[in-house]
């Protein structure tokens, strides 16, 4: 076999060449290599409701979705998604033109940066986050201008005049997490009142990733951005399946917003995947039928193993920010006498378990060094092993 040509250019493109393999996989790997509880990647340890299941198995067997299914998504998930966001939110979206299905939410982050963003463009984020968001600026050759929120009695708050200060007259996009991964944030009916105005006076558009939107907790509420005045025709609104139901391996996302805005992401979306999930977006299509009560016992129980946890670690010495919403707790690891998440995290699975160091979902790492984010969405039993492992500690 012939030997590679040298050459003096790299050969991963440049605008990747900050990412590297993704901590998600690095501290999955560790679980798996000591056998210990693996509180850091964000997936259930157990399957969602049977019917939903039973769902994609009738799917299969009834032939629906084993070939490719339309580009935009199976026209049963399109109305069903419709009809999800008129009867939760009051919002009308026209399945046909206003919807598009997409392989997750990370592929409609980046269809929707790849078809909105010319190079240079700048994107106003709220820091931490998620770090598909910074790959996606990066490919579409956009700047990335984070907004840090702070930790601020028990939780993390976003400064609005912060927020204000970052946007500049190369500002395309504002890209906003809420419920926020990882610090559990979710933003109030005044902060987002306030990105509404911001977007509408500098005539921005929006892309709002709310995955979460089921799991809030105690008096938080999800409020979606595009219910705000002058919003709808200019945000793009990210949902998911995976989250919700607890199928991530599914990978049924989406995405609504007006005509225009679709059509673009979808012209970035088709040279992606193209289509993908046949079968499982039947099934998505009768997961989002289920009754309310569903939501609820989904909530409660997410809120239970929060709880279990939040008093595990706190008991072991962490700083808790308690989540108002998603199925993460952070944590501030300095009352342990801990100041380096990375080098915590990388001995923490032969104590106790898998975590993540937040610093990997900032722009500045100091900022975020001695964070480090739990994931609850675990059997209870697991999560009191878990707790009593990190009080051993």
């Amino acid at each position: 076999m012939a030997a590679m040509t040298s050459t003096a250019r790299p050969l991963l493109n440049r605008r990747l060449a900050e990412f590297g393999t993704t901590i998600f996989a690095e501290m999955s790997a560790l679980a798996v290599a000591t056998g210990s509880i693996n509180l850091g990647q964000g997936f259930p340890d157990t399957d969602g409701p049977e019917e939903v299941r039973e769902a994609a198995v009738r799917a299969l067997r009834d032939g629906r979705g084993n070939q490719y299914p339309p580009g935009p998504g199976v026209p049963e998930l399109r109305t069903a998604i419709a009809a999800h966001q008129e009867r939760r939110y009051g919002l009308s979206y026209d399945p046909d033109t206003e919807v598009l299905v997409t392989a997750g939410a990370t592929e409609a982050i980046a269809a929707a940066l790849l078809a909105l963003l010319e190079p240079g463009d700048e994107v106003v984020a709220l820091e931490p986050y998620y770090d598909s968001y910074a790959a996606s600026i990066a490919l579409a050759g956009g700047r990335r201008v984070p907004v840090t929120l702070r930790p601020h009695e028990g939780s993390f708050r976003l400064d609005l005049d912060e927020l204000r200060a970052a946007v500049t007259d190369r500002t395309r996009l504002l890209l906003v997490n809420t419920p926020h991964n990882p610090t559990g944030t979710v933003l109030t009916r005044a902060e987002l009142a306030a990105i509404a105005d911001l977007a509408v006076e500098r005539d921005l558009l929006v892309v709002t990733d709310e995955v979460y939107e089921h799991l809030v907790f105690d008096d938080a509420e999800h409020l979606p951005l595009a219910t705000f005045p002058g919003m709808r025709e200019r945000t793009v609104t990210i949902g998911s399946a995976g989250k919700t139901y607890s199928f991530t391996g599914w990978k049924v996302g989406w995405v609504t917003a007006a005509p225009a805005l679709v059509s673009a992401v979808r012209a970035a979306k088709q040279f992606l995947t193209y289509v993908s999930s046949g079968p499982f977006q039947y099934a998505v299509a009768e997961a989002l039928a289920l009754p309310d009560s569903y939501y609820d016992a989904f909530r409660r129980s997410m809120r239970e193993r929060r709880d279990i946890l939040s008093a595990g670690l706190t008991a072991a010495g962490f700083e808790v920010f308690r989540p108002a919403g998603t199925y993460f707790v952070t944590t501030d690891i300095r009352p342990l006498g801990e100041k380096d998440g990375f080098a915590f995290c990388r001995a923490l699975p032969e104590r106790a378990g898998v975590a993540i160091p937040n610093a990997v979902f900032y722009d500045d790492r100091e900022a975020g060094a001695p964070f480090v984010r739990f994931a609850f969405c675990k059997r209870e039993d697991v999560l009191r092993e878990a707790a009593e492992r990190l009080r051993a500690m």
